[in-house]
C-alpha cells in the first residue's frame, strides 16, 4: 500500500471537520453578545374589525384594556361609547382617553375560546364588532426557552464512531507508509 502524508493529512482533516456539530457551547459558555431577553410572555389579546372601526383588547388577569381606532387611518375614536360582551355577558367599561377603555372582571377568564361582541357608537356612526379571544392554559405552553438547539441523542455515539474510524484509517496509512520506507520504496 502506497500512501502519502498528504492523504493522511486530508483524512485527518475530514475526520476533524465531522466534529463541528459537537462544538456547541454548553450552559455557562458564551459565544458573543446574546440577544436581549424577552420580558415575558405576551398577554392574550383579541381584535374585532369592521369597515369603520378596529377594536383591540388586551387581557391581563382580571383587567381588560380596549383600544378603539378608526379602521381607515388608525386614529383613536373620539367621544365614542363602547358596550362589550364576553360570551354574551355584558362587561361594564370605563373610558380613560380617546379610544381607550378599561374593564375589571369579577374573576379571571377561564382557558378556552371566548366570543367577543362590541357595539360602537361614535357621532352618527354605529357599528357591531365581533371577534374571539383564545385563552390557553399557561401550564400547557410552558417549555424551556433557554435550551439551545440541542443535539440528537445519538450524536455522541456518531462522533465516537467517526473518531474511531478516522484513527483506524490514520494508523493504517501510517503503518503502510512506514513499511514502504523500510522496504526502500518504489520511485
Amino acid at each position: 500500500m502506497n500512501a502519502s502524508p498528504t492523504l493522511a493529512a486530508w483524512s485527518l482533516a475530514a475526520v476533524l471537520a465531522g466534529f463541528t456539530p459537537l462544538a456547541l457551547a454548553g450552559e455557562g459558555h458564551d459565544h458573543g453578545d446574546a440577544p436581549a431577553p424577552v420580558a415575558g410572555p405576551a398577554l392574550p389579546r383579541f381584535t374585532a374589525v369592521s369597515d369603520l372601526f378596529e377594536l383591540v383588547g388586551v387581557v391581563d388577569g382580571k383587567n381588560i384594556t380596549l383600544y378603539l381606532d378608526r379602521f381607515t387611518d388608525n386614529s383613536p375614536v373620539k367621544d365614542a361609547t363602547l358596550e362589550l360582551q364576553l360570551d354574551g355577558k355584558a362587561i361594564p367599561l370605563e373610558a380613560h382617553a380617546d379610544g381607550e377603555f378599561e374593564a375589571t372582571l369579577q374573576e379571571a377568564l377561564q382557558p378556552g375560546v371566548v366570543s367577543v361582541t362590541a357595539t360602537v357608537m361614535a357621532g352618527q356612526d354605529t357599528d357591531l364588532l365581533a371577534g374571539e379571544l383564545d385563552l390557553h392554559d399557561e401550564g400547557a405552553d410552558a417549555h424551556d426557552q433557554t435550551a439551545g438547539p440541542g443535539l440528537p441523542p445519538y450524536a455522541g455515539w456518531l462522533g465516537a464512531g467517526v473518531l474511531a474510524l478516522g484513527l483506524v484509517g490514520f494508523f493504517v496509512l501510517r503503518k503502510g507508509s512506514a513499511r514502504n520506507r523500510s522496504a526502500g520504496g518504489v520511485a
